[in-house]
């Protein structure tokens, strides 16, 4: 950087925060993870730099963000940021998005632990400003305010305002260089800043302005006229002091991203439409093939984003091992850049190829001798089914691990000028070295979300076991808290950020697969990983037991992994005619609906466009109820055009029908298909064991648990999955489980009752309500009464009810406070529930998983609302997950112990997915719906039977 040169550093941290408030909630429709917050964010980005090209003329550019809530100063002040608030659940995924966005748009994304990021914009400032060139900040944030100086400027995005020295002291009463002193009197509520009590702004600024400095004003406080003022600045200097530490930047952070490398220049324009795509950003992506001129059409989607642990999206939980090489590659760091963070333990590890067999069995010697080894994979691939094993990491102590590269270049013709990859021990002879110590029963493997790399040894006729995994003894201790991936892991409790698969691999379309890295590069990031995974076994293993979690974690997390391993390989076969057929019926249902829409419609439009559809629906209809978005549009979301529906208007009713066929043929009769695999033909769906805060797994690639089974068409995908020739699809599904539970948690006994002779639930629920005799129920009597069952579950609000069941808001509201008259006990377990959640700030399943709600006591209401239904529905909802999983975990064995070949093949909420020999059907059956009956016994005496429906068929749809 030199002279002339005009440096922009943007506030990530502050960024995503405005982006998040600022726009609805928005998730990507293809899975539903949460995108507004990286919506908003990359359209703030893509303004800045299209704005700011000319009339500011930036050289350099680089994005700032907050690495972790802990910093120096939370040494100096323990209490420091203690009053903040977690992120809301939903913005917590985003924010490794965030960065990965920063870095499609070819801007360096730079963090460091143990600083804040307003610290590594005082440190770049400075250095900025000695080499002579400007500097502006972007951002609003009044603690930067002490950065400003002569060539030092902000630049308020939201407000297109330029904060100069004469803003600042508008701000403050005060110039930028006094503002530290103001701020270390007033002190500062929302990071716990302690101050000086009675002291405010303005005050703060007239007697700085008096004095001088703070020192002097403190030295001679004895002065000060109100004796109030004068006898807290006496007794309170030292925290005055103390606040002072707190508030001025630090401008000497020992950076490790060189300014030079924030040169100014476009991006990778395929990069940046790729994830624009991934992300579902049509708008976005449009404006940038506009810019560069580019087919947007013709380029793919990154697909390396797949959703992250949402309850309202239950897919992958994002980078939980970090062999998902994609996801490896969203970890910050600028290209070349050293890894921050890297504390002392780290810097001294040592980590080594192991090339020759005999070094290799001198490993497995010590890790029999120890009893226990930290064990990861790296493959080539993120399907384990198809992937090939190009290495093997171990580490016996903190600090010392190794890896055995085992297909490095093979087949490729790759000269790595690389003597290792010359030297590999072959495959067959490392497995042969291997498989008796992964396989022995005396010796402990740790790994960090070991599913994987099970599949990846089975393909390979390895059955590793027993097993302890950091990933889901981290989801024990604090789901709802945190993540649980091995790098989040990593900086949370040892400080330390790993190397990030970019660093080794590339990224982007540069980026290449693990068997193509050079073994050297190799060595340093595999063998990492292993040795972290030990460190976070050494810390979380004695946490389990200390905080009461460990019977959580060997009842229902530990033994449910090689369940899952052999359920995902044993896969689910698709008939690929049927969805065929089905593709095509869909289509064909779908014009007939374009045709009665553009009729509806008065002329014709894009049915996709909300835009459209809104114009159409309000401005040109004039149809009344209509609500615009913040920016301005008409709303035309299904909430929406449910409404309007239900009020007797043909053209919204039309559109759901189409977007509910549209939905149904691109995401699935389109979609599966791409999933068989070509080897066993079948598709092998991939379950998140630690997702979702409540339990709940979740399925991936392809999510099998969201097919819809209200509508007919809907249920007509469950008809392409089939059994093999001879053999039947058993479906098994717990009979209203939740309402069960409800009633036994909050101890209902009209509810116990019922369910324990058997009657219609829905019926006696009406009967209770409405007085009338069940012999002469109304169906439509009955359907309100299930609506109110199942509503009273989620929180259902009377809005909501009323919407559903087509009724006045009033009318709604009645009907739920005559629920809770009929059981008050509902009402005392919501009331209890939430109170307790508010006081502990988690509740819990009836088997001890502990639910935590971090949001519970927010300030904002509809976020506080939102954590109260969440806290009671999590204990019903949770039971239930834990009892689905404790039927899992016991099926193996039963079925085996009966001489029953039944496979499990799919968890779908509360129903398992068996397939089963023709002549065992009928026993399978009865012998899968006893395990799950039982499922609760014996650590908990349920009040109420839990009944399961078990049924054989040819086909799924037949079967449920």
């Amino acid at each position: 950087m030199k002279k002339g040169d005009h440096l922009f550093l943007v506030d990530g941290s502050g960024y995503i925060f405005r982006a998040y408030h600022a726009l609805p909630p928005l998730t990507r429709k293809s899975d539903g993870l949460p995108v507004g917050a990286v919506a908003g964010f990359c359209n703030m980005l893509y303004k800045l730099i299209e704005d700011t090209r000319d009339e500011f003329e930036p050289t350099h550019l680089a994005v700032i963000f907050d690495a972790s809530s802990k910093t120096f100063r939370n040494d100096i002040y323990p209490a420091y940021k203690a009053n903040r608030l977690e992120p809301p659940e939903d913005l917590k995924p985003q924010f490794a998005l965030v960065r990965d966005a920063t870095r499609a748009f070819g801007v360096p994304s730079i963090e460091m632990l143990g600083y804040e990021a307003d610290d590594l914009i005082a440190t770049y400032a400075r250095l900025a400003h000695e080499a002579g060139a400007r500097v502006t900040i972007v951002s609003s944030d009044k603690d930067l305010m002490q950065l400003v100086n002569d060539r030092v400027d902000m630049l308020d995005t939201m407000k297109l305002k330029t904060i100069a020295r004469e803003q600042v002291i508008e701000k403050f009463g005060v110039p930028p260089e006094k503002v530290v002193d103001v701020q270390a009197l007033a002190g500062d509520s929302t990071d716990n800043v302690p101050g000086v009590p009675g002291i405010g702004i303005k005050t703060a600024a007239q007697l700085i302005g008096e004095y001088g400095d703070l020192e002097t004003l403190l030295s001679r406080a004895t002065e000060i006229k109100q004796q109030k003022r004068r006898e807290n600045l006496i007794e309170f200097a030292e925290q005055a002091r103390v606040s002072r530490r707190l508030v001025e930047l630090d401008n000497n952070v020992p950076i490790d991203v060189d300014l030079d490398t924030m040169g100014v220049r476009d991006p990778d324009p395929e990069t940046l439409i790729g994830f624009c795509k991934d992300m579902e950003f049509n708008t976005l992506t449009r404006r940038v093939g506009e810019r560069f001129n580019i087919d947007v059409d013709a380029i793919p989607a990154t697909g390396a984003h797949p959703p992250q642990a949402d309850e309202a999206a239950p897919a992958s939980a994002g980078p939980t091992k970090d062999k998902q090489v994609a996801s490896r590659g969203a970890k910050g760091g600028v290209p070349g850049a050293t890894p921050k963070g890297i504390d002392a333990d780290f810097a001294a590890a040592t980590y080594v190829a192991v090339t020759a067999l005999a070094d290799l069995e001198n490993w497995v010697a010590r890790a029999r001798a120890q009893g226990y080894v930290a064990v990861d994979t790296e493959t080539d691939s993120l399907n384990p089914m198809q992937a090939r094993l190009v290495g093997v990491s171990m580490a016996l102590v903190p600090g010392e691990a190794c890896y055995v590269p085992l297909q490095h270049g093979a087949g490729d013709g790759l000269d790595f000028a690389d003597a290792a990859a010359q030297t590999q021990i072959p495959l067959k002879d490392a497995l042969k070295a291997l498989k008796p110590l992964l396989e022995d029963s005396s010796i402990l493997k740790i790994g960090q979300n070991l599913k994987f790399d099970m599949l990846v040894f089975r393909q390979h006729g390895i059955a590793l076991a027993p097993l302890d995994d950091t990933m889901l003894m981290s989801y024990a201790l604090d789901a709802g808290v945190h993540g649980h991936g091995m790098d989040e892991l990593s900086e949370l409790h040892l400080g330390h950020k790993p190397i990030p698969f970019s660093e080794v691999a590339g990224k982007g379309k540069t980026q290449i697969t693990f068997d193509r890295v050079p073994v050297d590069k190799a060595v340093a990031y595999a063998a990492e990983d292993a040795d972290v995974t030990l460190r976070l076994w050494h810390i979380l293993k004695p946490r389990l037991v200390a905080e009461h979690r460990m019977s959580v974690y060997e009842t229902l997390e530990r033994p449910l992994v090689p369940v899952i391993v052999e359920m995902e390989r044993a896969g689910v076969k698709v008939d690929k005619a049927v969805l065929a057929r089905l593709s095509a019926d869909f289509a064909q249902k779908m014009a007939r609906f374009e045709d009665e829409i553009y009729v509806l419609a008065g002329e014709r439009f894009n049915i996709g466009s909300p835009k459209q559809l809104g114009e159409i629906l309000f401005d040109k209809q004039g149809i009344d109820g209509g609500r615009k978005t913040k920016t301005g549009a008409w709303s035309t979301d299904a909430d929406m055009l449910e409404a309007l529906a239900a009020q007797g208007h043909e053209l919204p009713r039309a559109v759901l029908d189409w977007r509910g066929l549209a939905k149904l043929k691109s995401t699935y009769t389109d979609a599966l298909p791409e999933f068989i695999d070509k080897d066993t033909g079948r598709i092998h769906t991939s379950y998140s064991l630690a997702a979702t805060s409540t339990g709940r797994l979740a399925s991936t690639d392809p999510n099998l648990q969201n097919i819809p089974v209200r509508t007919e068409d809907g249920r007509k995908i469950r008809t392409a999955f089939v059994a093999e020739k001879g053999n039947l699809l058993i479906s098994a599904d717990y009979s209203q489980i939740e309402l069960r539970l409800l009633a036994h948690i909050a101890d209902i006994e009209a509810l116990k009752k019922a369910f324990a002779e058997g009657l219609d639930i829905h019926a006696m629920t009406a009967s209770e309500m409405f007085s009338v005799p069940l012999k002469d129920m109304d169906p439509g009597i009955r359907r309100r009464a299930k609506a109110i069952n199942f509503g009273i579950i989620y929180g259902i609000s009377a809005f909501g009810l009323a919407n559903q069941l087509g009724i006045s808001r009033q009318e709604a509201g009645d009907y739920i406070a005559r629920y809770f008259e009929r059981f008050p006990g509902i009402r005392a377990y919501m009331d209890d529930t939430k109170d307790f959640a508010h006081k502990n700030g988690y509740v819990e399943t009836v088997f001890g998983r502990r639910i935590h709600l971090p949001a519970i006591n927010s300030k904002n209401p509809a976020e506080k609302s939102f954590m109260e239904r969440a806290a009671i529905n999590a204990p019903i909802q949770g039971s239930a997950a834990d009892i689905i999983r404790r039927a899992m975990i016991r099926m193996p064995d039963a079925l085996a112990k009966a001489k029953l070949s039944a496979r499990m093949l799919l968890q779908v909420h509360d129903e398992l997915i068996f397939e089963a020999p023709e002549k065992e059907a009928e026993k399978t059956c009865k012998e899968v719906a006893k395990v799950m009956s039982a499922a609760a016994a014996p650590a908990i005496a349920l009040s109420v039977p839990l009944d399961v429906d078990a049924r054989a068929a040819k086909n799924w749809d037949e079967a449920h």
